[in-house]
């Protein structure tokens, strides 16, 4: 399966109230008149109102794009917390298949790994769901090069989506596992908030581009794998971070970030 280089993360697209939700659906419309093709979202993100307001936007879906989201997170009266339950997963997903109007998810991903239950039944389930038709291609987020390597044991992985960007590498070693692999790598908050690094400074303007596009041009020259997947309610920013993909570095510059 083929998608953009650059992403879309629809996490901050606020559903309500009316002017804000006719704002973010012209943001999701823009970006995908501008080439984007693949756009992030998830159960957390308003407990299914952002699901409910992409498929407002966007459907019926181009057939290049991809509607990727994410379960395993529940609703609490403090918040939410983590729960790889099976049944769980399974209620969650068919209420995203509603959502979002789908007959599949062709890319579900596991939004954490419940300490709790045992990542055999996690996965397991998200395996049977991909053999009823419900899941295309299941994937998981904020994991271990361990849990990585477990997952796999029990059905292919086909992207992993980790915290990452050029000024916190945490997950340095996932990245390598899933380029060694060939699985796609979705580093969600892909531009740090703080962008006054004098090597991002200065790269930026060699290149005439905004601190924020040399980020992510840092990203996608780092691993072949790496589709970010930057998130914003501003149609300017967001095109800014789509042109992102026609810059590239000079190895030098890529060395000195």
């Amino acid at each position: 399966m083929t998608t953009s280089r650059i992403g879309f993360g629809a996490m901050h697209l606020a559903a309500a109230p009316a002017e804000a939700r006719a704002s973010a659906i012209a943001v999701a419309r823009r970006a995908v008149e501008i080439g984007v093709t693949l756009v992030d979202t998830a159960h957390l993100y308003g407990w299914g109102a952002n699901e409910e307001l992409l498929a407002e936007a966007l459907h019926p879906y181009p057939d290049n794009l991809l509607i990727t989201t994410k379960v395993g997170v529940v609703r609490t009266p403090d918040g939410g917390e983590i729960c790889g339950r099976p049944d769980v997963l399974r209620h969650q997903v068919d209420e995203a298949l509603r959502r979002l109007r789908l007959e599949q998810v062709e890319l579900l991903q596991l939004h954490r790994v419940d300490p709790d239950v045992p990542l055999a039944d996690q996965v397991g389930t998200l395996r049977e769901l991909r053999e009823e038709g419900k899941i295309g291609r299941i994937g998981l987020s904020e994991v271990t090069t361990a849990q990585l390597a477990d997952a796999r044991t029990i059905v292919d992985i086909a992207s992993v989506q980790n915290r990452y960007n050029v000024l916190d590498r945490e997950h340095e070693a996932v990245l390598d596992a899933c380029t060694a692999a060939s699985i796609t790598f979705l580093p969600w908050r892909p531009v740090h908030p703080l962008l006054t690094a004098p090597s991002i400074v200065g790269t930026a303007a060699e290149l005439g581009a905004t601190p924020a596009q040399v980020c992510l041009a840092w990203l996608l020259h780092r691993s072949p794998v790496i589709v970010p997947i930057p998130g914003t309610t501003s149609i300017r920013h967001l095109e800014e971070n789509v042109a992102a993909a026609a810059l590239t570095l000079t190895d030098e510059q890529f060395e000195r970030l």
